[in-house]
């Protein structure tokens, strides 16, 4: 037979560096900025073109990096043809693969 004293290895306290996950009155509550919006699809834009390099730079670093989807605000969609149309830009030297340092 087993004892029958209480367990207590549901109810442990958390261990010194975890967070809680549940929001109280006394809890930091994190702020949640609203997701930009896609600039082609707000645009209406039909194609991304490679030819258009002041639009393709918008969308780069200053180190010559394509921007990320959560920085730049781009869907899915438009963010994989722009993505194409920089490494195209690239191949035929109309932008720079990496800026000087």
């Amino acid at each position: 037979m087993r004892p029958t004293t209480p367990t207590s290895s549901s109810s442990s306290p958390a261990p010194a560096g975890a967070k809680d996950s549940r929001s109280g009155p006394g809890q930091e509550r994190k702020f949640f900025s609203r997701r930009k919006a896609c600039r082609f699809c707000t645009d209406k834009v039909a194609g991304i073109n490679y030819k258009d390099v002041p639009t393709l730079r918008n969308f780069l670093t200053e180190r010559g990096k394509i921007m990320p989807r959560r920085i730049s605000g781009n869907c899915a969609i438009h963010q994989r043809a722009l993505t194409t149309a920089i490494k195209r830009a690239r191949n035929i030297a109309m932008v720079a693969f990496a800026e000087e340092r």
